[in-house]
């Protein structure tokens, strides 16, 4: 059972405050080193496929691993929604990570107007095309509909999805898509549900820790 917290453009919290929890913390760039100093599992929010070069504001893999980090999470949807980000560039991305050493957190799901035209299972088949199965590879289903917004998948639907991408593809599935303490569990107990990338709760310390608390006591 996986938890990662996503700080996205956030300071986040103490990252003593975390030490001991077994969990991935993706906090932005200018707070890797303080993550990694506290001896938490750090992953990077973006990483670009080439290891060097013009890329004003990207960052590389050897760079990631020069500071410590050990993964990235890649192609969430705030970065397809507002950066351009597309189904090619995340597969560029998720195997420069891979071949270089880094664990990869992918992630994949719908909008809420693909959901109403019925679109969820060609628009979750478009993005897993591109991605191949490899042992540090860990995907997040994320209902774009359910990010930021309060909603949450009920665990049947969340089930339901992560059950057809593992029929495309062999690898866990967290569940992003506002995990909280409260409904963490029922969510969590989903046979097909392998952990959560938790958004806005992560920047709480309690919230966070209480997520993690449920995690350990889902049975494997």
């Amino acid at each position: 059972m996986l938890i990662a917290g996503n700080w996205k453009m956030f300071r986040g919290p103490d990252p003593a405050a975390l030490a001991g929890l077994d969990a991935v913390i993706c906090p932005p760039f200018t707070r890797l080193h303080d993550c990694v100093d506290a001896g938490l599992t750090t992953f990077a929010q973006n990483v670009h496929w080439e290891p060097e070069g013009a890329y004003t504001g990207e960052v590389s893999a050897p760079l990631l691993l020069e500071v410590g980090v050990v993964g990235v999470l890649v192609g969430h949807s705030e970065r397809r929604q507002y950066f351009c980000e597309t189904d090619e560039t995340v597969a560029r991305r998720t195997r420069a990570a891979l071949d270089a050493g880094l664990r990869v957190i992918a992630c994949v799901g719908e909008t809420h107007e693909q959901r109403e035209r019925d679109e969820t299972e060609d628009v979750l088949r478009r993005q897993l095309a591109v991605l191949e199965p490899h042992p540090d590879l860990v995907l997040a289903y994320e209902p774009v509909w359910a990010i930021g917004t309060g909603l949450t998948a009920t665990p049947e639907l969340a089930q339901e999805a992560h059950a057809f991408i593992k029929s495309l593809l062999d690898a866990p599935v967290l569940y992003g898509g506002s995990v909280k303490p409260d409904n963490a569990a029922a969510l969590l107990a989903q046979p097909d549900v392998d952990g959560a990338l938790v958004g806005g709760a992560s920047l709480d310390v309690d919230s966070f820790q209480a997520i993690c608390e449920t995690a350990a006591r889902i049975p494997s």
